[in-house]
C-alpha cells in the first residue's frame, strides 16, 4: 500500500446548508490500495457516511474503485451472504444462523461485524406550530402501534403541559423494508417500553397500522409532506429536510434531543458482546444518563475474518482502515453522526490490521 495525503476540508458543509463554504484546509493521510474495485451495499442509515468517505479515498487513491449501494441492511447482509459483494453495511449484528450461512462466502473463516458509524435515530415529527415535543418510550410505542391515534391525547399533553396540541389523526409511517434501523428501534421500544411494545426485534416492522415506505429517505420526505406524521430515521435525514425532532423523556432531569454529542454518550454505555474478531456492541436502552439519548444504533461493516476475495482484499483494508481511523471518524459529527468511542475504534483497527 501506499501512503498518502489529501489536503481536504475540515470544516464540513452542513447537507442542510449548501452555501456553508469549508473554513480551512488540513492534511488526511490514508494507506492507499494500489488497485481494485471494492462492492458494498446496505445500510441507509450510513449513507451519508459512506458517501463523504468514498469521495475522500478515491480522491487521494485513484486507481481503487468504490461502489456503496444503499438498499436497506436486509439486502445488504443478503447480497454479502451471496457473495456479491465484497462488505455489506448493517445497522443490527448478524443472526447466528447468518454467521453460519457466511461460511460458505468466507472459506475457511467467518463473517464478522465491525462496528463503524453511530448515530441516533430521530423520531421525527409533522406538527406545524408544535415546537420541542416530548415523548417517552410508553407514548411512542402505543403511537406506532395504533394505540395512540390523536396528537390531542392525555398521555401526549401530559408530557408536554403547555403545548396546543391539534386534534390530527398520528400518522405513523415506518419503513416496509427489511432495515437495521427498524431492528434497533424496535429494540428501543422493547428494551424501555416492555410490554407496551410486545413485538419481536426483527429488521421488519412489527407494530399495527400506520403507513409505510423504502427507505430512510422515503420515510422522511413522507413525514415532511404529511401533517400529522410521525416516523423514524437518522439524524441527517431530518436535518437535511429540516424535520422536526422528538426530545426523548427518559427519567433524566431533562429530555434528551438527538444529536451527535447525546448520541455518544448514550453509546458509551455499551459493551462490546461479540466473540473473537467479532465487535456487537449491546445497548442500555433503559439508560437515564444525564444527556444520553437511547434510541442509538452503530452500523456494522460485515466482512470476512478470513477467506476475502483475494483480488478486493487490500482495498477492503485500506478503506476501512480509513473509516475507522482518527480522521476517518473525526468527520462524523460534521454530517450528523456520532464516532465510536476510541476504546473502541482502536479495536476495530486492530482487527482490520488482521483481516485475511
Amino acid at each position: 500500500m501506499t501512503a498518502c495525503l489529501l489536503l481536504s476540508a475540515c470544516g464540513l458543509r452542513d447537507a442542510s446548508d449548501p452555501d456553508d463554504a469549508p473554513e480551512e484546509h488540513a492534511a488526511v493521510r490514508i494507506d492507499c490500495a494500489s488497485a481494485g474495485k471494492l462492492p458494498g451495499s446496505g445500510s441507509t442509515a450510513q449513507q451519508n457516511a459512506m458517501e463523504y468517505w468514498i469521495e475522500q479515498y478515491q480522491r487521494v487513491c485513484e486507481g481503487v474503485e468504490i461502489r456503496y449501494n444503499p438498499l436497506g441492511s436486509g439486502a445488504g447482509v443478503a447480497q454479502f451472504l451471496r457473495g456479491a459483494t465484497s462488505f455489506g453495511g448493517t445497522d443490527s449484528a448478524l443472526k447466528p444462523t447468518e454467521v453460519e450461512s457466511s461460511k460458505d462466502v468466507c472459506p475457511g473463516g467467518r463473517a464478522i461485524d465491525l462496528p463503524m458509524v453511530g448515530g441516533p435515530i430521530a423520531i421525527g415529527y409533522n406538527l406545524p406550530g408544535v415546537e420541542n415535543l416530548a415523548l417517552d418510550a410508553v407514548t411512542l410505542a402505543k403511537m406506532f402501534d395504533a394505540r395512540i391515534r390523536s396528537w390531542d391525547h392525555p398521555d401526549i399533553q401530559r408530557l408536554n403541559p403547555t403545548a396546543k396540541l391539534p386534534s390530527l389523526p398520528v400518522r405513523a409511517v415506518h419503513r416496509s423494508d427489511d432495515s437495521g434501523t427498524t431492528q434497533n428501534l424496535n429494540a428501543y421500544l422493547a428494551g424501555a417500553a416492555g410490554a407496551e411494545w410486545p413485538h419481536p426485534v426483527e429488521k421488519s416492522w412489527q407494530g399495527k397500522g400506520g403507513e409505510s415506505a423504502s427507505g430512510s429517505t422515503a420515510v422522511a420526505s413522507q413525514v415532511r409532506s404529511s401533517e400529522g406524521s410521525i416516523g423514524y430515521f437518522e439524524l441527517s435525514f431530518a436535518t437535511t429536510l429540516k424535520i422536526s425532532t422528538l426530545k426523548i423523556d427518559t427519567g433524566a432531569t431533562q429530555p434528551v434531543g438527538p444529536s451527535p454529542q447525546t448520541a455518544s454518550k448514550g453509546m458509551a454505555e455499551a459493551r462490546i458482546a461479540g466473540k473473537g474478531k467479532d465487535l456487537t456492541l449491546e445497548f442500555d436502552y433503559r439508560t437515564s444518563e444525564e444527556g444520553a439519548y437511547p434510541i442509538v444504533l452503530v452500523t456494522y461493516e460485515i466482512v470476512c475474518d478470513t477467506g476475502n476475495q483475494l483480488d478486493t482484499l487490500p482495498a477492503l483494508k485500506s478503506f476501512l482502515t480509513y473509516t475507522a481511523s482518527e480522521e476517518g471518524q473525526g468527520i462524523l459529527p460534521g454530517i450528523h453522526y456520532a464516532p465510536l468511542p476510541e476504546s473502541v475504534a482502536e479495536q476495530v483497527r486492530q482487527v482490520i490490521r488482521t483481516l485475511s
